[in-house]
């Protein structure tokens, strides 16, 4: 088999899958860029990448201690403060935070037919000290199947479909993947990703040109 065999290329198409499964933990990232692939070998690849976003507090939920958070290009992501959040009160709507975050991805051919894709979850997050502004750093791993439903290498993509019945098209720069992937393979997607959310004063936009 040739070492590049889905080897994803394409960052873009990478940060893309990220977000699509990202779904299963009911949470889409504020608006971040890039991502580097930094190893594959058959039927493997894995992707790294670090961002820094502020973001503005849109959404307050104090009986489920759920933020809602808007990125600079309007996308919102909901991020639950567990209890080792101090001083959660200190959050109010129309607060700029500022997310600082790495995010791993792997992705991973199976050639055979596994039952279920459910997606498993685990979190850890550390206490902010006393006194100090509200802030939460934890770590959630995400696992999932996904489905190859579409397979066109006229149009060099392949399209991916989630446990939750969401769907995402690759832009496939390597043809050799398409000598191996086909309809009906399984790809097992794992998506890690370190967040550290403080509550700090941040600059505010500026506002669009007239």
């Amino acid at each position: 088999m040739n070492p590049s065999v889905n080897k994803m290329k394409s960052t873009v198409a990478l940060a893309l899958i990220a977000t699509a499964f990202a779904a299963a933990t009911h949470a889409q990232k504020p608006d971040a860029t890039g991502g580097a692939v930094v190893a594959s070998e058959p039927g493997k690849a894995a992707i790294v990448r670090a961002a820094q976003v502020s973001a503005q507090v849109v959404g307050i939920d104090k009986a489920t201690r759920t933020l809602t958070l808007k990125g600079p290009k309007g996308n919102a992501v909901d991020l639950v403060a567990s209890d080792e959040v101090r001083n959660f009160d200190q959050i109010k709507l129309g607060d700029f935070v500022v997310a600082r975050y790495a995010q791993a991805l792997s992705l991973e051919l199976r050639k055979t037919r596994a039952a279920g894709g459910d997606a498993t979850v685990r979190e850890e997050a550390a206490k902010a000290k006393p006194g100090e502004r509200p802030a939460v750093a934890g770590a959630r791993q995400v696992t999932v199947l996904a489905d190859v439903v579409a397979v066109d290498p006229k149009a060099s993509t392949i399209t991916l479909k989630g446990p939750r019945g969401n769907e995402v098209v690759l832009n496939v720069q390597n043809p050799d993947q398409f000598k191996v992937v086909k309809k009906g393979d399984q790809v097992e997607v794992t998506y890690t990703e370190a967040l550290a959310l403080s509550v700090e004063p941040a600059p505010k936009p500026a506002a669009p040109a007239k």
